[in-house]
């Protein structure tokens, strides 16, 4: 009866990590950090080819991540013309160009805001330049443009928060308009910082009040670092599933306020209860969650490539034990109310351990059982600070 037991486990973690994959994001192989500043290491990548380069390790050794987040102007500094040398780099090294992500907020003329900023030049320059972003993704093949902007203000009474409600109204439809038929924006949010009195989207209401207006090709991305201290994520996720209007994560975790940590480092029965909404939802309807699965974290302390290992080994681990959640059970003991009995079957499921059944898995996909430990026994931390130590070392001294 055990081996039975384990068989039908095993079973169902295969079948789970088979559908599962999860996109890792070029900027957390740079030396990115926090506001304060950043921690240079000298195996970082410098260049966008190099952050490809190290993407591909991941995904080769954990075989979940075959997509790489871009951020635009990071990563195609000549824009458009940047896209064949990015193309060549991504499929070099194993991988595929995933999300777009524009950016309106590094710019000095972004001191104000982008796409409600009070000057309609300004304005224009930000839709311009998320225009631009729609073309390279076209050219990359890439489906989402994902969109997070850092507009709001920070002293009462010097914006208008309803004139600036409409100008991202108008905004995104217009810039809907310039989709083509498989394309999505992503609609990010997020409660506070840059601006301190109010962000202009700065919750999943507002997100999915503007992606609502902009059109059908516009969803509601969630960064789950992006909420107030104990705010109830799986159940945003679960009425955005109901409203068809949840597009994907950023995932991270986060102690205090997105503080862009390893993925379930701090509280994996989150993600856990996240993704049970996901498969739960897919039980209840019979069809899968069209959602794009994204990290965002800031390595500013681990090693780059180790963290993202560590993340992309997690979500799996996480993914899985979800889907050991006997769903037709759960319903039936939410049915009837039986709260212990429908606790329970959450619990059994974050609590088994599925680590041998990913083993399996891995093995039998000829990936490295232990895909941590292979890539430190690997030595490419060590090769790739000899190549780009000397750049990097190049930065530390600029930032002294």
């Amino acid at each position: 009866m055990k081996q039975y037991i384990d068989s039908q486990l095993t079973q169902a973690v295969h079948r789970a990590l088979d559908g599962f994959q999860i996109e890792v994001p070029s900027w957390g192989f740079a030396n990115t950090g926090t506001r304060f500043g950043k921690f240079i290491q000298d195996s970082a990548a410098t260049s966008t080819a190099e952050k490809l380069q190290d993407a591909g390790q991941v995904h080769a050794l954990t075989g979940c991540c075959p997509t790489v987040a871009m951020h635009v102007l990071w990563d195609f500094p000549q824009g458009v013309e940047s896209v064949p040398e990015t193309m060549a780099a991504a499929d070099m090294y194993g991988v595929r160009i995933g999300a777009i992500n524009p950016n309106v907020f590094e710019s000095q003329i972004y001191k104000h805001g982008s796409l409600a900023n009070p000057d309609p030049n300004i304005r224009n320059e930000a839709i311009r330049h998320i225009e631009d972003c729609i073309e390279i993704a076209s050219r990359t093949a890439s489906r989402d443009i994902s969109l997070w902007f850092t507009d709001g203000s920070s002293y009462p009474g010097t914006a208008s928060i309803r004139e600036r409600k409409q100008l991202f109204t108008d905004a995104l439809a217009t810039l809907h308009g310039q989709l083509d038929g498989g394309q999505r924006l992503l609609v990010e949010y997020k409660p506070f910082e840059p601006a301190f009195y109010h962000t202009d989207i700065a919750d999943w209401g507002m997100a999915y009040i503007l992606a609502k207006a902009a059109g059908p090709q516009a969803k509601v991305l969630v960064d789950t670092g992006h909420h107030y201290q104990a705010q109830n994520i799986e159940q945003i996720v679960a009425w955005l599933l109901s409203e068809d209007m949840l597009g994907g994560f950023h995932f991270n975790d986060r102690r205090y306020a997105d503080d862009d940590l390893t993925l379930g480092s701090i509280d994996p029965y989150q993600v856990f209860r996240i993704f049970a909404e996901i498969l739960g939802y897919e039980f209840d309807t019979r069809q899968p969650a069209d959602l794009a699965y994204m990290v965002d974290q800031s390595h500013n302390l681990k090693n780059k490539v180790e963290e993202m290992i560590q993340t992309a080994v997690n979500a799996q681990e996480l993914f899985a034990k979800a889907a050991l959640i006997d769903f037709p059970q759960l319903r039936e003991h939410q049915r009837q109310a039986r709260l212990v009995e429908a606790e329970e079957l959450y619990r059994a499921a974050f609590f088994t351990d599925v680590r041998h059944a990913i083993r399996e898995w891995r093995e039998g996909k000829g990936l490295p059982s232990n895909p941590l430990d292979e890539f430190r026994e690997s030595g490419y931390t060590e090769a790739r600070a000899v190549e780009r130590g000397r750049r990097n070392r190049a930065q530390t001294a600029s930032y002294a």
